[in-house]
């Protein structure tokens, strides 16, 4: 139901994760082993992608001194794999601001029951189970948020991975009837409902609608 005029009410939420897609990266730790973290703060524009994470993150760490990653994209089916990363951190020691919440775990890949996928033009590796995967290098890492508490990541998405199941056959385009991510909802997991139409610039449209 659609609310009515005059009708919305002034809140004040701890977070804005209003239906975002999560993303689980793997950047490069000091050693050459792969740190896997999941966010759910992530936007492309052409072949752009712009993420934000934590700045006391092993994954800001790695991006200053390594700036390769693998981004794989999970469906709504692994999100308890998801989960599963979610209180782990490769920062060693824990930072103080997460030691309440989170622990240690060098490997983040055997914790989650997921597997490792060689990447092809950048070092750290994908996640095998996942359909759609981008390798990408940064462009630039800034801080952002109160007391440079996020740092903002620019990447250049130099490679695009995605599983046939999800590809129209015979071109170069996602068949969005078959690829639904995994969607994070004020820090609940959802994925998508049925097709409510296309865009007029679709180059998929089926003309079903």
């Amino acid at each position: 139901m659609s609310p009515s005029s005059g009708s919305h009410v002034p809140i004040s939420p701890s977070i804005l994760y209003f239906g975002t897609p999560v993303a689980l990266l793997t950047t490069e730790n000091p050693d050459g082993t792969d740190n896997l973290a999941p966010i759910s703060s992530a936007w492309a524009l052409g072949h752009t992608l712009v993420l934000g994470i934590g700045a006391e993150s092993r994954t800001a760490a790695n991006l200053a001194d390594r700036p390769e990653l693998a981004v794989s994209l999970p469906s709504p089916h692994q999100w308890a794999a998801v989960e599963r990363l979610a209180p782990l951190t490769g920062a060693h020691p824990v930072p103080a601001a997460k030691r309440a919440v989170y622990r240690h775990e060098p490997d983040k890949f055997g914790a989650a029951g997921l597997s490792r996928l060689p990447s092809q033009a950048v070092r750290p590796a994908r996640v095998a189970q996942c359909p759609l995967h981008l390798e990408a290098r940064v462009r630039s890492l800034r801080p952002g948020g109160p007391d440079d508490h996020f740092r903002i990541v620019e990447c250049e998405v130099v490679r695009v991975h995605a599983a046939p199941s999800i590809v129209v056959p015979g071109t170069e385009h996602i068949d969005p009837s078959r690829w639904s991510p995994l969607l994070y909802n004020f820090r609940h997991y959802f994925g998508l409902g049925p097709e409510l139409g296309h865009g007029f610039r679709s180059e998929t449209a089926t003309g079903a609608e």
